[in-house]
């Protein structure tokens, strides 16, 4: 009987160390505020809008991440994460239920994780989160660059493997490859149409010491319009229904001192069209934030973007915000934003400014310039 008792006790404690080295955790962000733009399209004319307007600073959403101890080092992980729509309860990314991210994985101490699933590649994990605007301020989604064409924030890659390493006296790099699940390893379409399917890859390296940091990434992204949900190409006069190929590559460096943040970032995005001409969009911005207190903070961006090749054109935008933290969960901000276009495209007319880093931000209706303006509230959970 005792010999039973003890067994039992020791089953009971192993089974308890087990449970205590897993866990689940559920996470999330809403995002939510008033917006204003003038030059919104309305019919074949412009005029001023005021509207509410979810995710701008980040973008709202729901998640659930966990592990499992496994021992020796070793632990599975996931991350299932869904995005939403704060104002009308609708999902994001196409309507995927977990559209920003969903992957299975192991990882172990002193090597890195190899995951499995829907993932974001390097350019986001490493140049955009690290080195932009949008990534070190509440300007966000306003302030990545045209639709995101550069895949600084929403590049997120379906069937994909990745390895992303452990950190190695500062120095963490990592690659990823996007399978097209289709017969043709290229997934290569008929000379002459638009169908195709989509498969990628992407690699990057990032060195962090101190208050110095430094990252480049590169992503290849083939028939990007072929992908569910699709990436968005459209920009000035390049029609994503034609996109055979994106390449981008950027690098960016950040340095901190006392409450203050200063970062440049570099990116060269390449359309290859299925027939006619490339084009190459190329982005140049640097930006600084301040602490004034440890609630109170400071932001301010500028960007050139670039348009060559077969279709031209180029834009200067102005990113200020001021973010005020009434909690560690909670904070308020006021951001604004101006951009100038300038530049005739491929004998269709004059470039039009393109605010924001997707498409349903505001449709800009024959303007050259626009000028946006927001009072968001932010809560993280």
């Amino acid at each position: 009987m005792n010999k039973k008792v003890l067994a039992t006790a020791l089953l009971a404690t192993f089974a308890g160390a087990a449970h205590a080295q897993s866990s689940v955790t559920l996470y999330g962000v809403i995002d939510a505020g008033i917006s204003y733009a003038n030059h919104v399209k309305n019919g074949n004319t412009h005029d001023d809008l005021v509207k509410y307007d979810d995710g701008v600073a980040q973008g709202s959403r729901w998640g659930m991440r966990g592990t499992e101890d496994l021992g020796g080092g070793l632990k599975a992980i996931f991350v299932l994460e869904n995005g939403f729509n704060s104002g009308n309860g609708t999902a994001g990314q196409g309507g995927a239920m977990f559209g920003r991210q969903a992957f299975v994985g192991l990882t172990k101490d002193n090597i890195g994780s190899f995951t499995l699933g829907r993932q974001y590649t390097f350019s986001t994990d490493y140049v955009g989160a690290n080195y932009s605007t949008g990534g070190n301020t509440v300007a966000g989604n306003y302030a990545y660059h045209i639709n995101d064409i550069d895949q600084l924030t929403s590049s997120r890659i379906n069937n994909a493997v990745k390895f992303s390493s452990a950190n190695f006296a500062g120095l963490t790099f990592g690659a990823l490859y996007g399978f097209s699940n289709s017969t043709s390893f290229a997934g290569a379409p008929a000379v002459g149409t638009t169908a195709g399917s989509s498969r990628a890859y992407s690699f990057g390296a990032n060195y962090a010491n101190g208050p110095f940091s430094l990252g480049a990434a590169y992503t290849d992204i083939r028939f990007p319009n072929q992908s569910t949900p699709a990436f968005t190409t459209n920009i000035a006069n390049v029609n994503p229904g034609t996109v055979k190929d994106l390449r981008t590559v950027g690098a960016g460096g950040r340095y901190v001192f006392g409450p203050a943040t200063l970062w440049a970032l570099y990116t060269n995005t390449r359309l290859e069209p299925l027939t006619g001409g490339s084009t190459t969009y190329a982005a140049y911005e640097a930006g600084v934030k301040y602490a004034v207190t440890p609630a109170l903070t400071g932001g301010l961006g500028y960007t050139y973007m670039h348009l060559s090749d077969a279709n031209t054109g180029h834009w200067n935008q102005i990113d200020a915000s001021v973010d005020y933290a009434l909690s560690k969960r909670t904070d308020v901000y006021v951001l604004g934003i101006y951009q100038a276009a300038q530049g005739h495209n491929a004998g269709t007319g004059d470039v039009q400014a393109q605010i924001g880093s997707a498409t349903s931000y505001f449709n800009v209706a024959g303007a050259s310039t626009q000028l946006a303006a927001r009072v968001g509230l932010r809560h993280k959970f």
